[in-house]
Parts: C-alpha cells; sequence; structure tokens
C-alpha cells in the first residue's frame, strides 16, 4: 500500500500500538488567520482511504495494524466503490479490527482525531470547511469516480493536513485525487 501525504510517496507501514493522543493544535491569531484565510481546518492530519468493493482485506490488514490513539490524532475516512442498492456492512466490518470509533457519515459531520468515517452507498463525498458532505452521485454508476472526487475536495480545504492512501481497485479511481 502506497501513502502520499502533500507530495511525498511512501510506503506505509503499521506502526506500534500507542497509548497517548497528543494533537498539535494551532491556537490564537494564528488559528484565527488561518480559518479566516482557509475557512474552518481540522487542526489534525485527514486520512482518505479508497479502495474497491474487493478492498475488504486490505482495510483489515490496514486497521489490524494501525493504533487507537495515532500520535498525532488523526481521521480515517474510507471511500469504497459500492452498488447503490447494497446495504454496506463495511463499518461492522472495521469495527472488528480497530477500537477507534466508527461510523457511517451522516451529512455535515465534523471529524475528530482517531475516528473512522464510512461513506455509505451510493453517495458522493465532499470535505467542506472540516466536515463531510454527502451529495447526490454526479455521475452515472459506471462512470463515477467517487475516491478521486472526495481526494481533491480533501485536499481544497485541508492542504498539507490532507493524507491519500489507495489499497486497492482496477482503473484510476484515486489516482487523479492526489495529483
Amino acid at each position: 500500500m502506497t501513502a502520499r501525504a502533500g507530495n511525498k510517496a511512501s510506503t506505509a507501514r503499521a506502526p506500534v500500538k500507542a497509548k497517548a493522543i497528543k494533537t498539535q493544535k494551532i491556537s490564537g491569531k494564528a488559528a484565527e488567520a488561518h480559518e479566516t484565510a482557509n475557512g474552518p481546518s481540522a487542526g489534525f492530519p485527514i486520512v482518505g482511504i479508497g479502495a474497491s468493493a474487493g478492498g475488504l482485506a486490505a482495510f483489515e490488514a490496514f486497521f489490524s495494524g494501525m493504533p487507537a490513539d495515532t500520535d498525532p490524532g488523526m481521521a480515517f475516512v474510507l471511500v469504497q466503490h459500492l452498488a447503490p442498492d447494497h446495504e454496506s456492512i463495511l463499518t461492522d466490518l472495521i469495527r472488528r479490527y480497530t477500537r477507534m470509533e466508527v461510523s457511517q457519515v451522516e451529512d455535515g459531520m465534523v471529524v475528530h482525531p482517531n475516528c473512522v468515517y464510512i461513506i455509505p452507498p451510493d453517495r458522493d463525498m465532499a470535505f467542506l470547511n472540516g466536515t463531510l458532505q454527502l451529495l447526490e452521485p454526479s455521475a452515472p454508476r459506471g462512470q463515477r469516480l467517487p475516491i478521486n472526487f472526495f481526494f481533491h475536495s480533501l485536499a481544497q480545504d485541508q492542504h498539507e493536513r490532507a493524507i491519500y492512501i489507495v489499497l486497492s481497485g482496477t482503473g484510476s479511481d484515486g489516482t487523479l485525487g492526489v495529483r
């Protein structure tokens, strides 16, 4: 699996389990200036993870090695290709492999560090002003690129705090969004 933060690519390795959360936050006038210029910021890294419908094993491997308390705290947002009429059980499956809080995204949800968020079926998702926004799909099923769409919005909103991981899949979904 390849992780990409900003313009640097590296091979991701499962870190050793950590016990404490140390979150760096921008405070005072620097935070006010940043929010005025860029809108509200999450203040911690947001990790967008994309996978095809067959990516369950990759999600399992990733979260089995991920500590419940990341340092600094990170939020994880999972975008997976699903059939529109398919009821996702991904939330329940991911809960088996992590002690982090795992939630299916609801429109307008604010992200928190050391939590996992999962896109619901038949939705596009954007990251805007520090929140997850659900949208009706903008393209027909065979032409949708939900991972690219999310990665692009995450980069626009979070800049250097945006991290991208493409775990598995076919085609180019996810590859354009990390550019």
